[in-house]
């Protein structure tokens, strides 16, 4: 369900290269890698930026198909150069997008998915204000405390922290183009890829 699209003031026009470069953010435990694994699945022209991270690989993991994995040197090297489009630390370790990737797909018109957090999503509006950014809210305040305390794994301070850390994510929501309430992961996969002209 989308709930508004009333661009904010000073953040562009958007013309047909800007549908092309959208960014989907909200809060932990809203649903977006589950959307975005969605899209990728239903409609793999949909490329979606692989972030360049610190922490060390999982089990599983490739270099290059979840994250790139570089050390602190490295990713300290890709800021100083201006490689990266956006970047955040979080829990210790930094996460960010590749710029060039992202601008050559751009320049070949293919259409890029950005799966970021709010200060991502922030950093990415004041490098490519034509960006179209997209906030993808929990359908009320009590679902997204049922997802993040759901799990039951982790102790009462690391839950607290996520939900303080929630609270300041949902008053940003103003700050987007569009917000779409995840109240059926079908029905926000549609909705963004209209968004994104993508049939």
């Amino acid at each position: 369900m989308r709930r508004s699209d009333a661009a904010p003031e000073g953040s562009g026009t958007h013309g047909p290269l800007a549908r092309r470069l959208t960014v989907l953010s909200g809060p932990s435990g809203v649903g977006k890698s589950t959307v975005v694994a969605e899209i990728r699945r239903s409609h793999p022209e949909v490329w979606l930026s692989v972030s360049v991270t610190t922490r060390p690989p999982r089990p599983g993991e490739t270099h290059g198909v979840q994250y790139y994995f570089v050390d602190d040197a490295g990713f300290d090297r890709l800021v100083d150069e201006g490689e990266l489009l956006e970047w955040a630390e979080f829990a210790g370790n930094r996460y960010g997008t590749p710029r060039r990737p992202v601008e050559e797909r751009l320049a070949r018109g293919e259409p890029v998915l950005l799966e970021i957090d709010l200060q991502g999503a922030r950093q990415v509006r004041r490098a490519m204000p034509e960006a179209l950014l997209v906030f993808l809210a929990p359908p009320s305040w009590d679902e997204l405390v049922r997802r993040l305390t759901g799990r039951g794994t982790e102790p009462p301070d690391v839950v607290e922290r996520r939900l303080a850390a929630a609270r300041v994510e949902l008053a940003a929501e103003k700050e987007f183009d569009v917000t779409l309430v995840n109240t059926s992961v079908q029905d926000v996969c549609d909705e963004l890829l209209t968004l994104m002209a993508v049939h």
